[in-house]
């Protein structure tokens, strides 16, 4: 089968961004190249060796392609791309060089070919990411293993921000808490809760691919009983009007206003529904630093006194703006993490 590959080479900070309008665009596929160089700084606490370049991208760079059916309009794809791409610099976002091309490529090409790079991965003292395809035994009796399938249409849980909020998942699960996980995108935060001992999760995303990868994951894991994945957003969970109307709401138009739990009017949510109990203690978030901003006050009012908010998706020039938020939402920020370029903050309900 034939496919189009659509070629975006952009910045990391944007990456995430310039994905989103891929898919909106109809893509079936999204892979993300980051740059490989050696100068970068890497977290090697868990053994990680990195003797050797991965790829000639200069530092701070991204490729980004997407994959398109046969049958696709190109030229439509392109023109609907290269102006939201541009408009990226209007919301203090650098997209670098923006440069767009395409081909046609054997689907044998890209479909499986990334699955040779993604191997079992320790992110954290306990937790260590596997793809269902690999075989790997467990170095001790404590570790957990989080089985991942995440298809093209989701990363592969080795992103720094995804180890960042394991790790802050880590640091703060003593047993027993019930977590809500906003953007669960594969539900590799929703597993990994679990895993660490939460007693229930409900793993939140407005894409409906997402809503089905996580699903699937969490069954991977046999853990249907304990997580719940819905299709909403937090502030729709709340009663709120969503992040549609909103200045970023326009970079992500899958945010609808005023629709709860897969349409479900708010007063109709019950407990049996979420599968967790409102106010919970813990809130874990990985999406854009731009999103984050925009419902710091529903994350506080989704708390329980002495809660706590975990979130990621930060890029490095974004911190200042996720702290201020927090702040002014009337959080105490307990701990600021970093890896490469990323940022992850646990904030504490006061």
């Amino acid at each position: 089968m034939l496919w189009h590959e659509v070629t975006i080479h952009t910045t990391e900070e944007a990456q995430e961004m310039i994905s989103n309008f891929l898919y909106e665009a109809g893509a079936g596929g999204v892979s993300i190249e980051e740059s490989g160089t050696l100068s970068k700084e890497r977290n090697t606490r868990y053994g990680e060796l990195y003797d050797q370049p991965l790829n000639d991208i200069p530092e701070g760079e991204a490729v980004i392609k997407g994959y398109y059916a046969d049958s696709t309009d190109m030229d439509a794809v392109i023109e609907e791309l290269t102006p939201r791409v541009a408009e990226l610099r209007e919301y203090g976002i650098d997209p670098g060089k923006s440069l767009i091309s395409w081909k046609t490529v054997d689907e044998d090409e890209w479909a499986h070919a990334w699955k040779q790079y993604f191997k079992p991965l320790r992110v954290s003292e306990r937790l260590t990411i596997k793809p269902t395809w690999e075989e790997y035994t467990p170095e001790s009796p404590d570790e957990a293993i989080i089985e991942l399938d995440p298809g093209m249409a989701f990363g592969t849980g080795t992103h720094p921000t995804t180890a960042l909020c394991l790790r802050a998942l880590e640091k703060n699960i003593s047993g027993g808490e019930e977590v809500i996980d906003v953007g669960t995108g594969s539900g590799i935060l929703a597993v990994g809760a679990m895993l660490l001992g939460a007693k229930s999760v409900l793993a939140l995303d407005l894409d409906p691919v997402a809503v089905e990868s996580a699903r699937e994951n969490v069954a991977l894991n046999k853990l249907e009983k304990f997580i719940t994945v819905k299709e909403s957003d937090l502030l729709s969970l709340l009663g709120g009007e969503g992040v549609a109307d909103t200045a970023a709401g326009e970079m992500w138009p899958s945010a609808r206003p005023g629709h709860t739990l897969e349409g479900t009017p708010a007063e109709q949510v019950t407990v049996d529904s979420l599968g967790v109990t409102l106010p919970v203690k813990i809130v874990v978030a990985n999406i854009l630093a731009e999103i984050i901003v925009l419902f710091t006050d529903d994350v506080y009012r989704a708390l329980q006194p002495g809660g706590l908010y975990i979130t990621s998706g930060i890029y490095k020039d974004k911190e200042g703006l996720v702290a201020n938020a927090l702040q002014e939402s009337g959080f105490e920020i307990m701990e600021v993490s970093r890896e490469e370029d990323w940022v992850a903050f646990t904030a504490g309900k006061r």
